[in-house]
């Protein structure tokens, strides 16, 4: 117990001491001492007992999870059910649970809204636990079936550039989401699934003129949908079924025309059964230096903003300038 609360070598009391400098944190044997202000022993309080809740569950905290968990407690944040709740099992028996207050929020809104928009940076989860509250529902028979989709849109490339026929075509803008639901079941399972028609993976185009009852529905990659697109395929939701629409609309690969996923916090927002999960670069689960690469990007968008609104002004103040020396020499009498 106390090697997975300190961490290996004592590296996760490490951690916790330099963010609670002001602490004195001692550990001997199973117990833990803290002195210092009321506010830094009760959130140390909260962590430690977190952790202690996170190794009973038979589960070693990373350092980024223990960075993470620091974080929500200087911040006052809730700790209820990170690292903790069970989503899903994988076939070798690695339990797929929630590692942040945003992917917490995320599956509580899959569980209490019939459909669901997760809108997110790469690397939060969007995908992965949706398929695996997917594959929840399908093994506990809340659903009959599953149907994966995405939009065949990709930046640079279009479907005619691939070899073979359609289904080939498509398979490799479909192959997320057979890496997401391979690190769930056997690949046997999953074949055995999609011959009984229990797991369906096809490309958007095919959902239309379709109801699909009694199913739990994906649609990733949805910033990539038009108008139109989203509109059929939010329709196509029958009796007894979920869906969850994920897409990150910063990596938005339509060409002169609005994606269908930035339109629905406008139209959509207020409607009961309908949640929108917003989830940021505190989410990312990757490698760590995915969140630094996301963190590097936005520095340079903001930034790139900034000059383009400088530039813009600029130019109307030199349009201005012009307009007001014309006037100044322009003869009065004219």
């Amino acid at each position: 117990m106390a090697v997975g609360v300190l961490g290996q070598y004592n590296r996760n009391l490490r951690l916790i001491s330099q963010a609670f400098s002001e602490a004195k944190i001692l550990a001997r044997g199973d117990r833990i001492l803290i002195e210092g202000e009321a506010e830094d022993v009760e959130k140390l309080e909260r962590l430690f007992g977190k952790l202690v809740e996170v190794v009973r569950a038979n589960r070693m905290p990373s350092l980024e999870e223990v960075r993470y968990l620091i974080g929500q407690v200087e911040e006052g944040g809730d700790l209820t059910g990170l690292l903790t709740d069970v989503v899903q099992i994988t076939h070798w028996g690695e339990a797929i649970r929630p590692k942040t207050a945003g992917q917490k929020r995320y599956i509580a809104a899959i569980k209490e809204n019939d459909v669901v928009f997760a809108i997110g940076p790469a690397g939060t989860g969007k995908t992965y636990l949706a398929v695996a509250m997917a594959l929840n529902y399908l093994q506990q028979g809340k659903v009959k079936r599953i149907v994966l989709t995405r939009p065949a849109v990709e930046a640079g490339e279009q479907l005619g550039f691939l070899p073979g026929d359609l289904f080939q075509k498509v398979n490799p803008y479909l192959r997320p989401l057979y890496d997401a639901i391979y690190d769930m079941i056997p690949a046997s399972e999953l074949d055995k699934y999609i011959q009984t028609g229990k797991v369906e993976i096809a490309p958007l185009a095919f959902m239309r003129g379709r109801t699909l009852n009694n199913a739990f529905i994906i649609l990733d990659e949805a910033q990539n949908t038009t108008h139109t697109q989203m509109k059929m395929f939010l329709t196509r939701l029958g009796f007894g079924s979920k869906a969850v629409v994920t897409g990150d609309i910063t990596q938005i690969d339509l060409v002169g025309v609005p994606s269908g996923l930035v339109e629905v916090s406008r139209i959509l927002l207020g409607i009961p059964g309908i949640a929108i999960v917003y989830l940021d670069r505190a989410d990312v689960v990757r490698h760590p230096l995915v969140k630094a690469i996301i963190e590097a990007y936005e520095r340079s968008e903001r930034e790139e903003r900034k000059r383009e609104g400088e530039a813009s002004g600029d130019e109307r103040a030199q349009g201005n300038s012009r307009a007001g020396g014309e006037a100044a020499g322009r003869d009065p009498a004219l």
